[in-house]
C-alpha cells in the first residue's frame, strides 16, 4: 500500500508529542524500575547507569510508537475502518516523509544513548559483554521498527506478544539489573516474566480494540487468530501468570519479611482491568484500559520495589 498522505510543512510540537503516545511510557519505565529496585534491594544501585537505562528505553518506546504509526498506515491497519484513536500519519497531521525522518532520528538517539549506557556500565573491562549488549540494543531497535514495517512485519504474523514479553520483560528487567550489578540470578526471571506478561496484556488490550481493522488489513494479531472471546480469556491468563510469577518470587525469597507482599495492593487494579476487558465491547470503551493497565503495572512495580527496599 503506497502512502499518499500530505501533511502541514511544519507539524506543531503538540502534534509530535501526540505521536509520541506518552501514555505508553509508564510501561517502559516499569521494566527499568523493576530492574532498578532489584539492584537497590541488593545494595548495588548505580544511578548513572539507571538514568541512562531510563533515557535509552524512552527513546526506544517513542521510536516504536512512531514506527507503528507509519507502518500501520502503510499496511492499512490504520485506515478509515479503524475505530481507535487516529494516528498522525493516518490523519494527515504528519507526512510519511516527516515520519520516516523522525524514525531515523530516534533510531540514532536510541543507539547513541545505548552505547553511552554500555560505556558507563561496562567500560572497557568486558568487550564480549559490551558486544553482547550492543547486539541486544540493535535487536531492540529492529524490533521497534520491524513490528509494523518492512516486507514481512512480525506484528502482522501475530508475534508481537513474544517480542513484547522478551524486550519489556527479560531484556528490560534483567538488563537493567545486570548493567548495575554485573551479576544475575535465575530467580530474577520471575519478576522479569511478570513484567513481560503485563506488557503483553497491554498489547492484547490494544489488539482486541483494533481486532476488526486489523483483520481487514491482514494483521494476524493474537486476538485476530483467537477471536474476541478467547482473546479476553487469554488476557486473564496473562494477568494471572504475571501475578503468580511474583508470588513465587516473594515466596522463595530467603529471610524475607512481609514487606515484599506489598505488591498485592495492586491486585484490585489488575482485577479491574481483567473484568473490564471482559465486559467492555466497543473500541471506545476498551481504549482507556490501555492506560489503566500500563499505570497498574507501574503501581505493581512501585509497591513491590518499596517492599523489597523495606525488606533489606
Amino acid at each position: 500500500m503506497d502512502l499518499e498522505i500530505t501533511a502541514p510543512k511544519r507539524p506543531t510540537a503538540g502534534t509530535w508529542v501526540s505521536a509520541f503516545r506518552l501514555r505508553t511510557l509508564p510501561l517502559s519505565l516499569s521494566c527499568i524500575g523493576m530492574g532498578g529496585f532489584l539492584a537497590a534491594a541488593d545494595h548495588l544501585s548505580r544511578w548513572p547507569v539507571l538514568l541512562l537505562c531510563v533515557l535509552t528505553t524512552l527513546f526506544l518506546q517513542i521510536l516504536s510508537n512512531l514506527a507503528n504509526d507509519y507502518g500501520d498506515t502503510k499496511h492499512g491497519a490504520d485506515s478509515l475502518h479503524r475505530e481507535g484513536p487516529k494516528r498522525a500519519v493516518q490523519a494527515g497531521q504528519i507526512s510519511p516523509g516527516q515520519m520516516r525522518t523522525a524514525i531515523i532520528v530516534f533510531s540514532l538517539l536510541s543507539l547513541v544513548s545505548g552505547i553511552g549506557l554500555l560505556w558507563v556500565a561496562l567500560g572497557t573491562s568486558g568487550l564480549y559483554l559490551f558486544l553482547f549488549f550492543l547486539l541486544l540494543g540493535i535487536g531492540a531497535i529492529w524490533a521497534a521498527i520491524g513490528y509494523t514495517n518492512g516486507g514481512k512485519p512480525y506484528g502482522y504474523a501475530g508475534l508481537g506478544d513474544i517480542s513484547v514479553f522478551f524486550f519489556f520483560g527479560w531484556v528490560g528487567v534483567l538488563g537493567t539489573y545486570f548493567l548495575q550489578t554485573e551479576r544475575i540470578f535465575s530467580e530474577l526471571l520471575l519478576p522479569a516474566s511478570s513484567l513481560g506478561f503485563f506488557s503483553a496484556a497491554v498489547l492484547n488490550v490494544n489488539n482486541i480494540r483494533d481486532i476488526k481493522s486489523d483483520e481487514l488489513a491482514g494483521k494476524r494479531s493474537v486476538p485476530v487468530r483467537l477471536g474476541a472471546l478467547r482473546a479476553r480469556r487469554y488476557h486473564m491468563v496473562l494477568l494471572l501468570a504475571g501475578i503468580l510469577c511474583t508470588v513465587v518470587f516473594v515466596w522463595v525469597r530467603e529471610n524475607a519479611t512481609y514487606w515484599p507482599w506489598l505488591f498485592l495492593g495492586s491486585l484490585p487494579l489488575l482485577i479491574f482491568n481483567g473484568r473490564e476487558v471482559k465486559r467492555r465491547q466497543t473500541p471506545a470503551q476498551l481504549d482507556p484500559l490501555l492506560k489503566q493497565m500500563a499505570l497498574s503495572t507501574l503501581c505493581f512495580v512501585l509497591l513491590l520495589g518499596i517492599g523489597l527496599l523495606l525488606d533489606r
